[in-house]
């Protein structure tokens, strides 16, 4: 496999259809680039059908690698009875509606491509130099080893990890930063910069340092002005 020209790491998208379509047209990712796309992609925000159709035809241009956040899991676990309650109160009322649900909301009204894309995604991703999650990790154990608890559901408002033993440093998203801002401790990065609540839908390269922002409206953000 060819070094890929860019790698691109997308934070939390929530439904947030015309944040995604904007940054994707303003990176315009091709063949030799690499898209982390860092969980969820539904609840909350007004097109969860959007965004995954999005996020399928995006796997046609580009090399996505595509991880599961926390309401995708639940949503999973919903699709065969699971903790559908908690899931609806998660966002999920939204994410049906979006696909015309009824009062009854029926979780069987998500496609099978869309749960089929969701049951593809990756627990995490590892590179030479970086580190992919959703959520949060425990500096001194190997990814493949990371509990899912962990990876998926840990706030880095509960826990700050120390830098991962293996020095690289680690990309994530779930703790949304209502600020609209990257949180930046050197060692991590966390992207979820609250794009379904009022910030924004956060894209960086990784080793330029590149950002694209956009709002739920699809308007990008001038980085120019950005502190």
């Amino acid at each position: 496999m060819t070094t890929p020209a860019r790698t691109i790491a997308i934070g939390d998208i929530h439904g947030c259809s015309l944040a995604l379509d904007a940054i994707l047209d303003a990176i315009c990712p091709g063949p030799d680039v690499v898209v982390v796309t860092l969980g969820d992609y539904i609840n909350r925000g007004p097109n969860t059908r959007g965004v995954l159709d999005r996020m399928i035809q995006l796997g046609g241009a580009c090399r996505l690698i595509p991880l599961l956040g926390n309401h995708d899991e639940k949503l999973l676990q919903a699709r065969w009875g699971r903790h559908r309650t908690t899931w609806l109160g998660m966002g999920g009322v939204a994410t049906l509606a979006s696909y015309g649900g009824s009062s009854s909301m029926d979780v069987s009204v998500v496609p099978q491509e869309h749960i089929a894309f969701l049951e593809s995604c990756l627990d995490s991703h590892e590179t030479e130099t970086h580190i992919f999650i959703h959520a949060n990790y425990l500096p001194n154990v190997p990814m493949n080893e990371q509990p899912s608890l962990t990876l998926r559901w840990e706030s880095l408002r509960d826990t700050i990890p120390g830098p991962h033993y293996s020095g690289k440093t680690v990309i994530t998203g779930h703790s949304s930063q209502r600020s609209g801002e990257i949180l930046d401790l050197g060692y991590l990065k966390c992207i979820d910069t609250y794009c379904y609540g009022g910030g924004w839908l956060t894209a960086l390269e990784v080793r330029t340092g590149q950002v694209w922002q956009a709002n739920r409206q699809g308007k990008m953000r001038d980085q120019s002005q950005t502190p």
